[in-house]
């Protein structure tokens, strides 16, 4: 269903880097191994989200598994794909800690309010 999802990411990166003046032409090959990867990579991000599911996992232990796998996937295919230098894996790393904690955070409490509300609802009925 998200197979779209990386195509269209792999045009933006591409089109950021042009921007960024990082690349001018691509290749057939790059542009082969870019498709081929970032789809594999968005199934990877799409797949690791059934940690959520396992309900004897612990919440914070999901969350951790997730992202490391969400890290090893996006830092793998970006630095196969040429994206980032490997002398800046640390600033990868910095963005990508404070948006997947972002991210979380935004959802879990999300779903604590929807769940609080849910809850006054039943203890009013």
């Amino acid at each position: 269903m998200f197979a779209w999802g990386g195509p269209v990411i792999l045009a933006i990166v591409w089109a950021a880097l042009q921007a960024a003046g990082v690349i001018s032409t691509l290749s057939v090959s790059q542009v082969a191994l870019g498709i081929i990867s970032t789809t594999v990579l968005a199934f990877i991000a799409a797949g690791v989200s059934i940690v959520y599911q396992i309900e004897t996992l612990p919440r914070a232990t999901a969350g951790l598994i997730h992202a490391s796998v969400l890290y090893i996937d996006y830092l793998g295919f970006y630095l196969l794909n040429g994206w980032i230098p490997a002398d800046r894996i640390w600033a990868f790393t910095l963005i990508f800690i404070a948006a997947f904690v972002a991210i979380w955070l935004g959802i879990y409490f999300s779903v604590r309010l929807k769940v609080d509300r849910m809850n006054r609802n039943i203890h009013r009925a």
